[in-house]
């Protein structure tokens, strides 16, 4: 029997993944294995993990049909591996995208690049001291993302003086949360995802913060933020929010503002508010991720959130769980703007060119360093 990812002629990259299902991996790994440039290797982790994430790492090797490839070591040394795809917990990002980047991998990494300033700076200067190329997964090349940029780019706007990013996940049964009970922040936090919740600041913030960057190449100089559970039971009983809201200064005089969160499958027809206001001195725009559209009107049965949530993803994040977890697909909008690039096809580019992305984990970092000091300006 020959393997679907037998190796061809055009197949120059060795892909080694780390993380199984449950992950976004289950996203990245296929999404850069359907490139012909690309030969997946196996799957790896580190030794120690937690029996239920072992099995589904062997899971998604399985479903890949490549090897589960132990110790991280031995397959970080393999001579075959040219790229490792890293979706393991936000915790152990940074020391393994490190041990890649020093055994000289170019390294695709999960967002955010980690959970501390200190392993952020860990990575980059891995990279940095190995000359591997590396990007961090993002929203740049998302139809929002490349829209706001010929917004830019055209100078209409004038110069650009402000920007605004609404990105809340319709996804989750929302309504439990006890509003009588407001948010306390903590300066830190020593975890930032749970099964059943997500801190949202930290995965959901990083994405307007990166765009922004992308956008201007500018830096941030100044945050202060605010918290809430507004929605879930779940969010609350982890201590994690499910709402944030930024005021950010960036070099240069441009001041932005950013709302993130998760409000529950019922908020929207949609995936969820995802809009971009741009602000110039001559004139303003808005993006929207949503317009334009169809809207779709008719006798079919409607759309309802799930009854029984599935137990290890009642909050809808991954591929696998969707299904078996009852999470049907909303049908109402059918937005008309065109499809994302394809963000792995483009770290592929990179390699091929021997560039930089526009995305890497330099950039990764600094939105870290931003995200955490926005818990500190919460707490305060």
């Amino acid at each position: 029997m020959t393997s679907s990812h037998e190796s061809t002629p055009a197949a120059r990259y060795g892909l080694l993944i780390v993380g199984g299902n449950l992950s976004h991996q289950e996203n990245y790994s296929r999404a850069l294995a359907a490139d012909p440039r690309v030969r997946l290797v196996g799957l790896t982790d580190e030794s120690d993990v937690p029996s239920r994430r072992r099995e589904l790492n062997q899971a998604l090797a399985d479903e890949l049909e490549i090897p589960y490839i132990e110790p991280y070591e031995e397959a970080l040394a393999r001579e075959d591996v040219d790229l490792v795809c890293l979706c393991p917990e936000p915790e152990r990002r940074a020391r393994m995208t490190v041990a890649a980047a020093r055994a000289g991998k170019h390294v695709y990494v999960d967002k955010p690049l980690c959970t501390t300033v200190e392993g952020a700076r860990e990575v980059v200067a891995a990279v940095e001291a190995s000359g591997v190329r590396s990007q961090m997964f993002s929203l740049v090349r998302s139809s929002i993302g490349r829209r706001c940029r010929e917004v830019v780019e055209s100078g209409r706007l004038g110069t650009l003086i402000g920007l605004h990013a609404e990105l809340l996940f319709a996804k989750g049964v929302a309504g439990t949360a006890d509003l009588g009970q407001p948010r306390r922040e903590q300066a830190s936090a020593g975890r930032f995802t749970w099964v059943d919740s997500k801190r949202e600041l930290f995965c959901v913030g990083l994405y307007p913060l990166v765009l922004f960057e992308w956008l201007t190449g500018s830096r941030v100089e100044s945050i202060e933020a605010a918290t809430a559970n507004f929605f879930f039971a779940e969010h609350q009983a982890n201590g994690a929010e499910d709402f944030a809201a930024l005021l950010v200064g960036w070099q240069g005089g441009l001041e932005t503002t950013i709302t993130v969160g998760r409000s529950g499958w019922s908020s929207h027809p949609g995936h969820g508010i995802h809009q971009v206001h741009l602000v110039g001195t001559d004139s303003t725009a808005t993006v929207d991720a949503h317009r334009p559209r169809l809207e779709i009107f008719s006798d079919a049965a409607g759309w309802s959130q799930p009854g029984t949530p599935h137990p290890e993803d009642p909050m809808g994040f991954w591929s696998s769980t969707q299904e078996p977890g009852g999470v049907t697909p909303k049908t109402d909008w059918w937005p008309l703007a065109e499809a994302a690039a394809d963000d792995a096809e483009y770290f592929l580019d990179c390699l091929d060119d021997d560039r930089d992305s526009d995305v890497p984990v330099a950039m990764g970092a600094r939105a870290v360093e931003t995200i955490l000091a926005a818990y500190e300006a919460a707490a305060g």
